[in-house]
């Protein structure tokens, strides 16, 4: 066989193997991984990587508030955007026994940092910053399985116009996750 045949087919060779290199490499970019067809192991797996071993949605449910009868319901959605309302009994004495509802204006859930603030009731709005912890409950059936803590302020704004601003330390306990809203067990 003449020298320059060898090289001829040597060049070829050389050229074809990188070729049939990039195609595999290629076709294996193009196929999925089996692990990320399942989207709970992804979201199991973001998780991880986030340091987080609790999901975002987990937090959402019904919360005690102020006094007794009174309750927060946290609705956690998609990039942590928080929806939901605060029921509690009017203080005034138009509404003293009524209950009222603050529905959230914004609401925000970035790991576990927890911020919302409410509409204004009956001159009365609320701002919430804190975080959501695990508490003293075993599983999602008993009270308290999460807790969020933080500082509660409270607006306030009177007829003339005069705004005052109380804030307080809260730790607001889960309701067990079957439990109906007090106001439906009083029926």
């Amino acid at each position: 066989m003449p020298i320059h045949t060898i090289r001829f087919r040597a060049l070829r060779l050389a050229c074809f193997v990188p070729f049939i290199i990039i195609s595999v490499l290629a076709g294996a970019q193009a196929k999925p991984d089996r692990q990320k067809e399942d989207p709970k192991q992804e979201d199991q797996q973001n998780q991880a990587r986030q340091g987080s071993a609790t999901p975002q949605a987990d937090f959402s449910g019904m919360y005690s508030f102020l006094r007794d009868g009174e309750f927060v319901q946290i609705t956690v959605e998609d990039q942590g955007r928080v929806t939901g309302f605060i029921s509690r009994y009017g203080d005034s004495e138009s509404d003293r026994g009524a209950f009222l509802d603050h529905f959230f204006k914004q609401g925000r859930l970035d790991g576990n940092r927890l911020a919302f603030t409410t509409e204004v009731v009956h001159g009365v709005s609320f701002e919430f910053r804190g975080t959501v912890e695990r508490g003293e409950g075993k599983s999602r059936g008993d009270e308290a399985y999460y807790v969020l803590k933080g500082a509660l302020v409270e607006n306030t704004s009177d007829e003339a116009k005069k705004t005052s601003s109380h804030s307080r330390e809260v730790a607001l306990k889960s309701f067990p996750q079957d439990m109906a809203p007090p106001q439906a067990e009083k029926k």
